[in-house]
């Protein structure tokens, strides 16, 4: 068994507090590895010495950053295969799944590639007389990313590549679930050119987390994670006087109106619902078909769909369409989950309980499940059950539809799939969620755009990548100037004048 450890200063470094977390693979339900569980000193001695390798990243050009970012692209693409099987074997999701996985982080490195031009001030010729003012965006200095276990490699990246490319240095806690990731990028980044200690990757638990909103050396924090730690981190950080950015759970709703495509919405409710085991912030978990014909038409069309899933381990290669959960816990959690939607009276549709797969009997494998008329006073719709359950839910109008996702507590993703212009854009324009999807499931804003979730899905007021990231890890000064005129009438310079 492999022990783990952190990453600091450019180096690997066991861990010394002595505390250990069994890093699992999922698909076998065996301890492959123990991961350094961080003391507050360990932390405190990492964001020291970010501390004092930042200023001269801070005092590097933008486009020489740019060009260390350039050749992360570079590395990231070579070694792909090699990240997506270490994340494939510690996650469980599928080899595919797993490059996305990197590739949508990796687009986020190729946005930060423009830090030149994002991190342009404003200027003002001719303010006043003989007044010009300009503006600065500089780096904060040392930050830091609390990252979930579903997207060991994306949410890193996400948090990490702006962060550095507008010259901060940068702490990394990882999940400690799937931790082997976040370290191998940490040596990508050093081989593409970062100075030793800009980036620091310490692995650990709640002590860890404690010690990096404590210390006020770290002017940021960035979160993703379920709601309760998402606004414990941001009540505690905001106390100690960070800005902080945190992104919780969703429920995310999908409408299916009458004139829809009802092949493609199927087709796109069992992806997004069912890919990566349900594990995804922005999976859709509630279809909203509307009407009853509507929504006969649309199980009609997802039972067989559903049932043909092929579960099993991403070694099994491209004939698995999703693998186990990450833990035993998550597995018994959503099992909890499922058996109260039927004892609350929602129709199973297709039952996954009985799921075993012949070899992997000690996996956390969960077979798919489909709920119908589902009710919003179920906890199977109020919850965020974070696995391969599909619950639908049938409403009489567009308008019941909306408000069915209007007013759920979280805001993160929602889609509508119809044919009808008006009934789409009325959608989007009133729908209280960050992010829309018309005819397309999982509306995951492209790496220039924004992304972030309303109510309780998100606490801050800026999201991650885009514009808005350069914004979150930077800091604008606003300079004044005035020079006295050296000029005499006539054109003759007086150079006594500006003495």
């Amino acid at each position: 068994m492999q022990d783990l450890s952190h990453y600091v200063n450019g180096a690997r470094v066991a861990g010394t507090s002595g505390r250990f977390a069994d890093v699992f693979n999922p698909a076998t339900g065996e301890v492959q590895a123990r991961v350094p569980l961080a003391s507050r000193a360990e932390v405190d001695d990492a964001i020291a010495k970010a501390a004092a390798a930042q200023p001269a990243w801070g005092a590097t050009n933008p486009q020489r950053r740019a060009r260390v970012m350039m050749r992360v692209v570079e590395l990231l693409n070579r070694d792909m295969d090699k990240l997506a099987e270490a994340l494939s074997r510690e996650h469980g999701k599928t080899l595919p799944d797993a490059k996305g996985d990197i590739q949508r982080g990796l687009e986020v490195i190729e946005f930060c590639i423009g830090a030149p031009h994002l991190l342009k001030g404003e200027y003002t010729d001719g303010a006043g007389p003989g007044i010009d003012m300009y503006s600065m965006r500089q780096p904060l200095g040392v930050v830091a990313g609390i990252t979930p276990f579903n997207f060991p490699a994306m949410i890193p990246l996400w948090k990490m590549g702006p962060a550095l490319a507008c010259g901060n240095a940068f702490i990394l806690k990882p999940s400690e679930r799937d931790p082997s990731v976040p370290l191998m990028l940490a040596e990508i980044f050093l081989e593409a050119g970062l100075p030793e200690g800009v980036l620091q990757v310490v692995n650990g638990d709640k002590e860890a987390v404690d010690a990096i909103l404590e210390n006020e050396t770290v002017q940021a924090v960035g979160f993703v994670g379920s709601t309760p730690i998402a606004a414990y981190i941001y009540a505690k950080g905001c106390e100690h006087g960070k800005r902080v950015q945190c992104f919780g759970g969703a429920k995310n709703h999908m409408i299916v109106m009458p004139d829809a495509d009802m092949d493609k919405a199927a087709d796109a409710l069992v992806g997004a619902g069912y890919g990566a085991a349900g594990e995804r912030c922005m999976a859709i978990s509630v279809a909203v078909p509307v009407g009853e014909e509507t929504a006969d038409r649309l199980v009609e069309k997802l039972v067989p769909r559903i049932e043909a899933l092929k579960v099993g381990p991403y070694t099994a290669g491209d004939d698995v369409d999703y693998g186990p959960v990450v833990t035993a816990a998550a597995k018994a959690n959503i099992e909890k989950l499922v058996q109260s939607g039927v004892d609350a009276g929602a129709e199973l549709a297709v039952d996954g309980r009985d799921f075993k797969l012949q070899g992997y009997e000690d996996g956390f494998f969960v077979g798919p499940h489909l709920f119908d008329r589902v009710t919003p006073d179920m906890e199977i719709y109020r919850k965020e059950i974070f696995g391969p359950v599909l619950s639908t839910v049938r409403a009489g109008s567009y308008e019941e539809a909306l408000k069915l996702a209007m007013d759920h507590e979280y805001g993160n993703g929602t889609a509508i799939f119809t044919r009808d212009g008006d009934a789409a854009r009325d959608f989007a324009s009133r729908v209280n969620v960050g992010m829309v999807g018309i005819n397309v499931p999982i509306p995951v804003p492209l790496a220039y755009h924004t992304f972030g979730g309303w109510k309780k899905s998100g606490f801050g007021d800026l999201n991650q990548h885009g514009p808005d990231s350069f914004k979150f890890y930077t800091r604008t000064k606003t300079v004044t100037a005035r020079w006295p005129s050296g000029i005499k009438e006539g054109g003759e310079f007086n150079f006594k004048a500006m003495d």
